[in-house]
């Protein structure tokens, strides 16, 4: 990978670690899921109709929007909302590789290898640290509705790769018209027009700046260059540098949101960040070449059906 291309992947996961302590400060100026649908709407506007036509049918668009938009990230501003700490959500959202592989497995009929499997593991080991010492200093409520947004993502995970989107960029811009609206009449029904209209009418150069940055920073900028990346880059090249996110993530917040990180939460920190390399990188090829093998083990059905005497299917 050039050296330009390195820091490109290096300022991406420092972009998206970043986002967790401006969501922050979003949610000092708005109410989440109001917040959560004017995001997306800076995101698709103006962009929607600078990057083409979509290049994937509209059910994988819509299906990814109320994944990813409506409930990953809906989740995600209500359980910072309610006393998740940003540094923490940084680090907890890393799970989602674990609810990706399981999804996986159980839809696209993939079985994970030994090595996954054990990243899982301690994976899962890390978030019960993060539980313990989050259940003794803020609210388990809130924690669990971050959990359950690393669900959502997964599932949008899933929804992406049977997509397969030629063009990243493309794709993120569209998606991002599907939960806009959803999010408002939830922000309505939940949040009340009330409150949503004293958010808007005391909208200062703080609040728009946010918005601007969790919109066509972390998205359009974040989402398009990780795109360009992935394609000029072996994904078991690129994939590792989202495992600096919530180091961005921790640190930021803890330098300027004051977040003090326990001994417990950098315990957790190292369990979940291992186990994520475990879960999302690829083994090695074996017998020494440079050729890849999958990341999950598939059914071979076509020798089976060599040992009963049967040709092989042809694909």
């Amino acid at each position: 990978m050039p050296v330009r291309h390195l820091l490109l992947a290096l300022l991406v996961a420092a972009v998206w670690g970043v986002n967790f302590t401006v969501i922050h400060i979003g949610l000092e100026h708005f109410p989440p899921l109001l917040f959560s649908a004017l995001r997306f709407l800076a995101a698709a506007l103006p962009a929607v109709f600078l990057v083409g036509r979509p290049k994937v049918a509209w059910r994988w668009i819509v299906g990814v929007g109320l994944a990813l938009g409506v409930a990953k990230f809906g989740l995600l501003f209500v359980g910072m909302d309610r006393g998740t700490p940003a540094g923490l959500s940084s680090l907890i959202l890393q799970i989602q590789a674990v609810f990706t592989a399981l999804f996986a497995c159980a839809f696209l009929r993939e079985r994970p290898g030994g090595v996954r499997i054990a990243g899982m593991a301690v994976a899962v080991a890390g978030i019960a640290v993060a539980a313990v010492d989050e259940g003794s200093t803020g609210p388990m409520s809130a924690f669990l509705l971050v959990i359950a947004a690393a669900v959502c993502w997964g599932v949008s995970n899933v929804l992406t790769r049977r997509a397969a989107p030629p063009d990243a960029l493309n794709f993120m811009v569209w998606v991002s018209t599907v939960p806009v609206l959803p999010l408002l009449l939830l922000s309505l029904a939940v949040e009340g027009p009330r409150r949503d209209l004293d958010a808007l009418r005391a909208l200062d150069w703080t609040g728009a700046g946010v918005i601007v940055y969790v919109a066509w920073v972390t998205t359009v900028f974040g989402f398009g260059a990780w795109g360009f990346l992935m394609r000029h880059h072996p994904a078991s090249s690129v994939a590792p540098f989202s495992l600096l996110v919530p180091v961005f993530g921790m640190s930021s917040a803890a330098l300027f949101l004051g977040e003090h990180i326990t001994p417990l939460r950098w315990c957790a920190a190292a369990l979940l960040v291992g186990g994520v390399a475990l879960t999302s990188y690829p083994p090695a090829a074996s017998g020494g070449g440079l050729r890849g093998r999958s990341w999950c083990r598939r059914p071979r059905r076509s020798a089976g059906r060599a040992r009963a005497g049967r040709p092989p299917r042809r694909r």
